[in-house]
């Protein structure tokens, strides 16, 4: 387990670092795939060119050419976009090792469901994210003629994953590791099929042979699956500041809906740009986001909710810290300000007690010497609040 003050520091630096990859490559990919939406035949037909779009930005003006398969001779210098997908990759499964893997063990695992020592931890959820991506990339093999066909497969799989996990670990692990897995999917989609493809292509052009066209399209359909997933996993991200949406014993199914819209809203960007003006996408979207916002919403407790015994034990274990004026030492102010000093700040806070409690990552390292049973007692008053 990572001491706490080096354990902070490397969860901000690699979440950081994250953070700014993960923004780099998302930006590639919502720029490509409206480059590929808004792609038009020239106005002056040129031998093997499949469409162009003009733009301005920034004060100038641009023209990108989009081939049928590849020009007639490489350039002599070559753009790849590759990186920022691998950087990524490796920034999150880094942050999976030092938050969840190597910190506090209580934040991924629920002793209720499957007390997994560390070890046992990490190869689940390593190998789960193995196994996701063989059968994700069977199942693009089996039905890529089918694009309806494996939507819906996917999404099953998905949402089946999401359950299991959240069967294994805490809500939050459960959204996590979910996210890790999309992620892993997009990142070997790069690695295992677009990137190849590529370079098949390129490799073929230097032989001075006309490339294959195929493995062009596979790469276009892979890129698109990676535009459809960005949505649903930027939102698994930030997740843990929500936990009304993680702690909830249908966590899963709530993270399937919240997928789909994601996706939808991904669409209707996509019809848009080609030129299909759908009405209804966009909407229904809209209304199902606000329908699941309704489903998490915690219930509305009041300070006169909490009763005395709970309240003994959170003014005893968490109040030293999360006060106006904390009285643990080396505690200067309350960790991210929250503070405790009334019920009715208590209250209106139940959800995230109870997910924070439960998982044994508060109070930090236990600096308080909460007991096992004082912790049961706060978060089942947290959870029915």
């Amino acid at each position: 387990m990572l001491e706490s003050h080096l354990g902070e520091w490397l969860d901000l630096a690699v979440r950081w670092i994250h953070v700014i990859v993960g923004i780099a490559w998302i930006g590639t990919s919502f720029y490509f795939n409206w480059l590929n939406n808004h792609i038009r035949p020239p106005h002056q037909p040129e031998p093997g060119v499949a469409g162009e779009v003009w733009s301005v930005h920034g004060g100038g003006f641009y023209r990108v050419v989009k081939y049928q398969v590849a020009p007639e001779r490489l350039p002599t210098t070559l753009h790849w976009f590759k990186w920022e997908a691998y950087a990524t990759w490796v920034s999150g499964i880094s942050l999976l090792f030092v938050v969840y893997y190597l910190g506090p063990s209580g934040i991924a695992v629920d002793p209720n469901r499957w007390d997994l020592p560390r070890w046992g931890l990490m190869a689940f959820g390593l190998g789960s994210l193995a196994a996701g991506w063989l059968a994700y990339h069977h199942l693009c093999r089996l039905l890529r003629s089918h694009p309806g066909w494996l939507a819906v497969s996917g999404l099953a799989l998905g949402v089946a994953v999401a359950f299991g996990y959240s069967q294994v670990l805490t809500g939050r692990g459960a959204y996590i590791h979910t996210g890790a897995l999309i992620g892993t999917l997009m990142a070997a989609n790069v690695f295992f099929v677009i990137i190849p493809s590529q370079r098949r292509m390129v490799e073929a052009m230097a032989r001075g042979e006309v490339p294959d066209p195929a493995p062009g399209e596979e790469a276009a359909r892979r890129s698109l699956h990676n535009n459809y997933l960005t949505l649903p996993v930027v939102f698994i991200m930030i997740s843990n500041h929500f936990p009304s949406t993680f702690a909830g014993s249908w966590n899963w199914a709530l993270l399937g809906g919240l997928a789909v819209t994601g996706a939808a809203v991904r669409h209707w960007f996509n019809l848009r740009g080609r030129g299909h003006r759908n009405v209804w996408i966009l909407p229904a979207a809209v209304v199902a986001m606000v329908a699941l916002a309704v489903v998490a919403a915690p219930a509305r407790v009041t300070g006169s909710d909490v009763p005395d015994d709970v309240w003994a034990i959170v003014q005893m274990r968490c109040t030293p810290c999360h006060s106006a004026e904390p009285t643990q030492p080396r505690v200067s102010s309350p960790p991210k300000g929250i503070t405790f000093d009334t019920p009715a700040q208590l209250a209106e806070r139940a959800p995230l007690v109870a997910d924070v409690v439960a998982s044994g990552f508060m109070p930090r390292n236990n600096a308080t010497l909460m007991t096992d049973e004082e912790r049961a007692k706060v978060v089942e008053w947290a959870e029915g609040g």
